[in-house]
């Protein structure tokens, strides 16, 4: 399966102190790739170097065989990147419905002049974005709460509704930010099984995390950093098996 990101010797300093070391691996273009370590590991600066929020001091991302290193974190959402966030940014004041139809601007057209006079074409788009944010929201099993505040959602409700909006966009791959944390066992399965039935949908997902249940019942492919540097990739099964890796949790 060819490769919808790659990362090529990924360096990020910081004075003194290297973050991430020289890091590279691809992510094939459909599946869940998951990269894990323990505190301290370089996990989310290796987010933030892809997802545009800092540059590396040495190395690239390529998104689809283009170059998109120098990008900025927008301008990268616009080529297919899209992140979500450790801590969950939504709308709080929209309903579930209205923060999915949020995430699908940045593919639609249109301004506020359409908007004030609405014309037909304008209302047909209109009437499009909102039955696909549905079908978004029935995708992450939110469709009972379409029309409620995204405020008075449990915190496991509002990080699938984050993932629906994220997904919105159209991303040729999406990052989820330890999306487990802060949710407790029967929301992280709800979650498990959200991320299964996007990949199924041919979505690439690249995700942080510290559940290891979690990753090792989702995670088609495991990458594994310790003080900066890649230390072991494989399948779940291989890589919890690894010396490295048993050595870096429990030594």
């Amino acid at each position: 399966m060819s490769a919808i990101l790659e990362i090529r010797n990924a360096t990020r300093r910081f004075g003194g102190l290297t973050a991430v070391d020289n890091v590279s691996f691809s992510v094939p273009s459909q599946g869940v790739t998951a990269v894990i370590g323990p505190n301290g590991a370089g996990k989310t600066t290796l987010f933030n170097i892809i997802a545009g929020t800092f540059a590396p001091s040495e190395g690239a991302i390529l998104l689809a065989g283009t170059d998109v290193t120098a990008l900025k974190p927008e301008e990268k959402a616009k080529h297919g990147l899209v992140r979500t966030f450790q801590l969950v940014k939504l709308f709080q004041s929209l309903t579930a419905l209205e923060n999915v139809k949020v995430g699908f601007h940045l593919r639609t057209t249109g301004g506020l002049l359409a908007a004030l006079l609405r014309p037909g074409w304008f209302r047909t788009a209109e009437a499009d974005v909102e039955e696909r944010a549905l079908a978004l929201l029935d995708l992450v099993g939110l469709s009972a709460v379409a029309r409620k505040p995204a405020s008075i959602l449990p915190y496991g409700q509002q990080r699938l509704l984050e993932i629906a909006r994220a997904l919105a966009t159209e991303p040729r791959i999406l990052l989820l930010d330890e999306p487990a944390a802060g949710l407790n066992a029967e929301e992280s399965e709800k979650l498990a099984h959200t991320i299964r039935r996007i990949a199924a949908q041919g979505k690439a997902i690249l995700l942080i995390e510290h559940d290891m249940k979690l990753v090792m019942d989702i995670a088609d492919e495991v990458v594994v950093l310790d003080y900066g540097r890649k230390i072991a990739q494989g399948t779940p099964e291989a890589v919890k098996l690894d010396r490295a890796v048993i050595d870096a949790y429990l030594g």
